[in-house]
């Protein structure tokens, strides 16, 4: 799908990017990581030419990006971005609008397709599409950007730390939807973020990024278990390496038959969430539900921080 050949970015005599061979397969969820100036923004904003490369190839579906006019590869990308960007005198839906409106698409196109992404992303259609940005909390004006992003169905999502300024409970909320459209679409998705739990609950491949090279690459699980070397491990964290491989597992994982007393927990919650929940309790098991809210069975507190839970 996205396939950089031995790529460079030069800003002021010193490479951004050096030298990066990476491919990014159709449907996949990468995420690129690194500390601040490893090159990850730029590698992304190169892929639809919001930067040029200065040397190297870029491939998107098979073609070299240069063979594209620049409005017309960004058609075929979604892109959000931290800040949003959207037009403050604009509704809610002349903005999800923007791209089907350049594409010329019939109007009853344009309002059922605003209509299915309010409803994605559980803004109700009725209540937001007549509003305006700053009626909206930043939560809400994320929403609507990722919407925009995807407005005109295009076959890769970009992302630039799209949940950066938002508070931990709405940024929670918003990969979660991320991810579920991920499920859904089965849309490449590539995502840059500086937040290391968000790479590991998100991701299906994980690149990481220092000084414009890639240091390492695979899936969050081979990053945890199989460090390149002490930078990646010490970039993951060593003393809490059992915490963050809880955030790769999910109840039902651990779950056993029988029952406990108390609410419930969602089998598909993260162990790292549900030994949360186990602190708040003071339990020392749970009785867990599955989507229809059906009795699993349960989840016992010594079987979370086992030896093979954390290993």
């Amino acid at each position: 799908m996205i396939h950089f050949t031995q790529v460079s970015k030069i800003f002021q005599g010193k490479p951004a990017v050096d030298d990066l061979t990476l491919q990014i397969a159709e449907g996949e969820f990468a995420v690129l990581i690194g500390t601040s100036g490893s090159g990850k923004s730029t590698t992304l904003k190169m892929i639809n030419r919001l930067i040029e490369h200065d040397q190297g190839k870029i491939y998107f579906a098979g073609e070299e990006i240069q063979k594209f006019k620049p409005q017309d590869l960004r058609r075929r990308m979604g892109y959000a971005i931290q800040s949003i960007g959207l037009f403050p005198h604009w509704t809610v839906e002349e903005n999800i609008a923007t791209v089907p409106q350049l594409l010329k698409w019939p109007r009853a196109r344009i309002r059922d397709r605003v209509t299915e992404l309010l409803e994605l992303l559980h803004l109700e259609p009725d209540l937001f599409r007549r509003r305006y940005p700053h009626q909206l909390s930043g939560g809400q004006q994320q929403r609507v950007g990722v919407a925009r992003a995807l407005a005109a169905d295009p076959e890769v999502l970009l992302m630039d730390e799209p949940f950066g300024a938002l508070d931990p409970v709405t940024r929670a909320a918003l990969q979660t939807e991320i991810a579920r459209i991920h499920h859904l679409s089965g849309r490449t998705i590539v995502l840059v973020t500086h937040d290391i739990d968000e790479a590991l609950a998100l991701a299906d491949r994980i690149v990481l990024l220092d000084q414009g090279r890639i240091v390492q690459q695979g899936t969050p699980l081979e990053l945890l278990t199989a460090p390149a070397n002490d930078f990646v491990r010490d970039f993951f964290g060593r003393s809490d390496r059992g915490i963050k491989l809880l955030s790769l597992a999910t109840v039902a994982e651990r779950v056993r038959p029988g029952s406990a007393d108390g609410e419930p927990i969602a089998a598909a919650m993260s162990l790292r969430e549900a030994l949360s929940v186990f602190v708040a309790r003071g339990s020392e098991s749970l009785p867990v539900v599955g989507e229809q809210g059906e009795a699993l069975g349960v989840l016992h507190f010594n079987d979370l921080i086992s030896q093979q839970a954390l290993s």
